[in-house]
This record gives C-alpha cells, structure tokens and sequence, in this order.
C-alpha cells in the first residue's frame, strides 16, 4: 500500500498521520508495523516520531489494505445523495472557503444525509490534491435553523490561523434577528455562559458559583426597527459577538428578555406570521464577518488575505418576514457595507 503525504502533512509525525488517514487499523498494529520496520518513507524505514515533509512515499505493507485504509488520500466525510448540490460562495482563498449557510441545513449529519460540510467536501475533492490527516470541516458554529456566514478552513494553515484570531477575539461576527418585545435602545450582554448538556440549552452561570463555572460571552445588541403586529411587540436587531459560545446570541437574548421570535427552546412564543419562518423556528442570519487585515498578517499570512468585511445576502423568506412585521423602513434600515469585490 502506498500513500502520498501532501502539503497539509508536511512536518507532522509519521504515527499521527497514519492515525489519521488508517482509522480502522487498530493502533496496536500499527505500532507493531513501525517497530518492525515494515513502513518505508521514500524507500526507508521510519520511525513513528519522524516528522514528515510535503511529497514524501509512504509504503505499507499489502495486508494494511484490508485493514485499515479506507481514508487514505481521499477527503473523509459522509457523503450525501445532494452533497453535489451549487454552495453559495462569498469569498475563497488563504485557506479559506467563506459561505453563505442556507437556513434549515445541518453543518453535520448523518450517513447518507444532505449537510453543508457533504457539500464542502464534495467541491473541495474535486479541485485540491487530499491531505492523509487533515481534514476540511467547519471553523464555527452555526444551527441549523440559522443562516449566512460560515467559514470552512481547505488548508491546515488557513485553519490555524483563523482559529487563533477566534480565540483572541480579534474576529466579529454581526447577526441580524428578529426579537421579540421592544428593545429601546444599545445594549451589552455580558456574562459567564455554561452548556447544560442534560437539556441541550446553555444558561448563564449561577451567581453563587466562580466565575470558572462557565465561558466569558459578549453580546452587543443594536435596535434597528420595532413594531407590534397583532398586539405582539418585535424587534429587528443587529447582534455583535466577540466570542463565540454555543448558542450564545439565543441565550443571551433569552436571559435579557428578548428572546428571538419563535425559538421555543428559549422561551420564544411561535412567530405569528402566514408561511412560517422558513427552514426553522426563528430567523437569525450572519451577516458579517469581520477579519482585520493587520490581524491576519500578524497571524502569520504573508500570501492572500481575505476582505476586511464579507457580507451574506438576506434570504428571501427572511426579508418577506421582515416586510409583514416592520414593513419597507425595516428593510431600509440594513445599510450595505462596501467590501471588497468578490
């Protein structure tokens, strides 16, 4: 059996990567092959803490085929009937794929269903030579119900060092959703959040435990316009955040009093409006990200960088919805930021 280490590989140890890319070859086994000698890089015996550079040979010997090498040198992921289908791409390059999130598709799934990340894998097989043991996947979050930005890493390098901006803060990334009540003026949400796994939610920790109980989250929330359909008070609002918590925009709205129209799971009442709310139970769409420049070089870029802002258009259900609570001045209310052409 013969693999070929490519770029994303260069520098990792010869024992990671086969972990990597032979994931059925129990580890016994593959630690008995390399005190054997019996895995050759470009010709030799190797040990499993050589570190291995871009272009090298990796031979194993036959009877690995049927052990273990059923991701060898392709893309790893579950491939889905759809995954062929267009991804709407707002900007590509420095080891990035930025894209605009359809509402009511997963990110991840099951065997055999339709996700986002089937639908990145299936477009990245297509262009790029596979790495053994790095693996394209998603560098945030983003539910299913939600829709816009989502940023996939198609590099090792571009993974680092967007991940290392998302753990300094130094990227934002601003929402747009609708609340429910009347936000009246600017708001900063600012508290210690921690995951309730038992019941799927994340709640603001206790006052009485440590602030080590849970993970700093800052939400700034901007009033864009409000109405009060039918009696019920809404709020369209621009959402900031700094960090990046699971479901944090939710919680924090939910814990101010404002929790977003029609997301039950935190208190939301249904969104009382003919045609529902379009692939989910609330509208939240990303529709900015952010990434300073001086920030992407200071990370280590010194090839393409990415636009200082990518904006992803409003869904169409998502400007209807708008139009029936707040009517025109809720949609002239979202001004265009200039970026740069994409």
């Amino acid at each position: 059996m013969i693999l070929t280490a490519r770029e994303d590989d260069a520098g990792r140890r010869l024992d990671r990567i086969l972990r990597k890319a032979l994931p059925a070859l129990p580890l016994s086994a593959l630690h008995r092959l390399l005190r054997r000698g019996m895995v050759l890089v470009n010709g030799l015996p190797a040990r499993g803490d050589q570190r291995i550079l871009g272009g090298a040979v990796i031979r194993l010997p036959p009877q690995v085929n049927s052990a273990g090498a059923k991701r060898a040198n392709a893309f790893p992921g579950r491939s889905a009937p759809n995954s062929g289908e267009v991804l709407e791409i707002l900007w590509e390059g420095a080891g990035l794929l930025i894209l605009n999130k359809p509402a009511g598709l997963a990110v991840h799934g099951k065997a055999g269903e339709d996700t986002l990340e089937g639908r990145v894998r299936t477009r990245l097989a297509e262009r790029f030579s596979p790495s053994l043991s790095f693996k394209p996947g998603p560098l945030h979050r983003l539910d299913q119900p939600s829709s816009g930005i989502l940023v996939f890493s198609s590099t090792l390098d571009g993974a680092r060092r967007f991940s290392a901006l998302l753990r300094e803060e130094k990227i934002r990334k601003r929402y747009l959703a609708i609340l429910e009540g009347t936000l009246k003026k600017n708001e900063t949400w600012e508290e210690f959040l921690t995951r309730d796994r038992a019941v799927g939610k994340t709640l603001p920790a206790s006052p009485s435990l440590p602030p080590s109980a849970g993970r700093r989250a800052l939400t700034r929330a901007f009033p864009l316009a409000a109405a009060s359909p039918g009696g019920r008070s809404y709020t369209l609002a621009r959402l900031e955040i700094e960090t990046g918590r699971t479901h944090q925009i939710r919680s924090h709205a939910a814990f101010h009093g404002y929790p977003l129209a029609g997301d039950r799971k935190y208190g939301g009442g249904p969104l009382a409006l003919d045609g529902g709310t379009g692939g989910g139970s609330f509208f939240l769409h990303a529709e900015e990200l952010e990434i300073p420049p001086e920030e992407w070089k200071a990370a280590g870029d010194r090839g393409s960088l990415p636009p200082p802002f990518v904006r992803a258009p409003l869904p169409e259900q998502f400007r209807e919805c708008i139009r029936r609570i707040f009517g025109d001045p809720g949609l002239s209310c979202i001004p265009a930021r200039s970026h740069q052409a994409l």
